[in-house]
């Protein structure tokens, strides 16, 4: 009995520092979940926040692509087309609403093709038009020639243009 004893302290002694153990490791396997954890939320967030800068972007673009269609400017000249930092991102709520439309009346309008923003001599509409009928009308004029009409500079004075009557007297044909 009294080697029964010994035995069950020993196992008990044993039994105790296996749960002790067991407890160290739940411990370190828990804080091992936590530090891997707050590894992939600091990495979560930085990709929130680089998704928030682009699509802050993007909605900003819009607004930008407005204000230099309202400026009519030559297509080379492209300043003010950087993006604004992060201050200005807005908050994802204000993108679904309906923004206010507002139509600005351009006092500069096309006669030719009734349009606004630019005038009949810089309207590209009638320049394609007369570009056209320019080219139709030399490709008809070329066609209906037989022969090539030459030309030659004369000073002024020597050949008179419009000569009063004609050269020769017609006579009828006399029969014989």
């Amino acid at each position: 009995m009294h080697h029964s004893k010994k035995t069950i302290k020993t196992v008990n002694k044993e039994n105790g520092s296996l749960k002790h153990a067991i407890e160290r490791l739940s411990n370190k396997s828990l804080d091992d979940k936590v530090i891997s954890l707050e590894k992939e939320n600091e990495t979560l967030k930085l990709e929130v926040d680089a998704l928030k800068k682009t699509f802050s972007m993007f909605s900003n673009s819009s607004e930008k692509l407005d204000n230099l269609l309202g400026l009519q400017r030559c297509v080379f000249n492209k300043a003010g087309l950087g993006y604004d930092e992060m201050n200005n991102v807005k908050h994802f709520q204000k993108y679904l609403e309906k923004k206010d439309i507002k139509k600005t009346s351009s006092s500069i309008s096309c006669k030719y093709c009734n349009r606004n923003g630019h005038t009949t001599h810089n309207c590209y509409h009638k320049k394609n038009d007369m570009y056209k009928t320019n080219e139709f009308k030399q490709n008809m004029f070329y066609k209906n020639q037989m022969f090539k009409i030459r030309t030659i500079w004369v000073p002024k004075g020597t050949f008179i243009t419009n000569p009063p009557g004609p050269k020769a007297t017609w006579v009828p044909k006399s029969s014989t």
